[in-house]
């Protein structure tokens, strides 16, 4: 086959139906008509001599070859748009950008609270858009539609980049006129009432099972690798509403350390140490490889590294 014969918009085609797996939906991202967007599919596949999808009781499946080509074409395409864009320096001081950031709460009150801060100092005239998890998708970080994600991921996409911001440690958060507080051992922590908090990954949660342990996280985890269980009363998804919690009620949070500091000066808080080992996790961000190379990304990638070494340090 002669490549100078290959219509290669045909690959952006191709690239859009698989991770969509819709004509009609590939269509409208694209801003093309669905029966050019028809039109697109039934030359690829002369091109590629392969059904490519086929529609099936699950909807628009791709065969074993398109699957084979998908990641090839996304990497063709990245490397493609990263060479054609256009080379522009950033100046802090004068950018009127918008950077859509998605974030659970936990990296909104401990590390973005001082990127903000040294946002107004540096880049005055830049917009944080923060998102939540449960507003985004794989999909919108890989299309640059979101410049990056800030939370604790169980797992990522291989063409993602990414770059662990610090590790955290856990802390239990207690009213300070708590009892256990006087004697805080595994079996007070066992016999206690608990309040379970996270927001991992991405996309919209769904309702918590409290006998699936193993589903539950990182301090159920190693509860029952000791043969142990909590009681969890309450499940919620936001780090401050646990700490509220933890203060006014008898529960306790076991909750990352940084976000456990958030009430460090509290009087009416004693931030204890977990009685039984849990160990750190790691709060990463991720990006898509379309926006590796851009220089106003570069800058912010660079302050949100350089203020998490800051708060690690502190």
């Amino acid at each position: 086959m002669n490549i100078a014969k290959v219509d290669l918009n045909l690959l952006v085609y191709l690239d859009v139906l698989l991770r969509e797996g819709s004509v009609t939906k590939a269509a409208n991202q694209l801003s093309i008509t669905q029966p050019a967007m028809s039109n697109g599919l039934r030359r690829l596949r002369d091109l590629f001599a392969d059904p490519l999808l086929v529609r099936t009781s699950d909807g628009m499946t791709p065969t074993k070859r398109a699957l084979e080509l998908k990641p090839i074409i996304r990497d063709v395409l990245s490397k493609l748009e990263t060479t054609i864009q256009p080379e522009t320096d950033f100046s802090p001081l004068e950018s009127e950008r918008t950077f859509r950031i998605m974030a659970s709460d936990y990296a909104e009150s401990t590390l973005l609270m001082e990127v903000i801060e040294r946002l107004n100092h540096q880049a005055p005239n830049v917009t944080l858009d923060l998102i939540t998890p449960s507003d985004v998708t794989f999909h919108d970080v890989e299309q640059g539609k979101v410049d990056m994600a800030i939370n604790r991921f169980d797992e990522l996409p291989l063409s993602f980049h990414q770059k662990v911001v610090w590790y955290d440690t856990f802390s239990c958060v207690v009213s300070s006129d708590n009892p256990i507080t006087k004697n805080f051992d595994l079996e007070q922590y066992l016999t206690s009432k608990h309040i379970w908090v996270s927001k991992t990954g991405f996309g919209v949660g769904v309702g918590i099972d409290p006998n699936e342990v193993q589903k539950l996280g990182w301090v159920d985890a190693e509860l029952t690798k000791i043969g142990k269980k909590r009681d969890i009363r309450v499940f919620t998804r936001h780090y401050h509403v646990a700490l509220q919690l933890a203060k006014a009620q008898n529960l306790i949070a076991t909750l990352p350390t940084r976000a456990a500091n958030i009430y460090q000066n509290d009087p009416q808080v004693d931030i204890l140490a977990p009685p039984f080992d849990i160990p750190p996790i790691a709060l990463k961000m991720a990006w898509s490889a379309l926006l590796q190379h851009d220089a106003g990304h570069i800058w912010l990638r660079r302050l949100i590294t350089e203020v998490g070494a800051k708060l690690s340090n502190a």
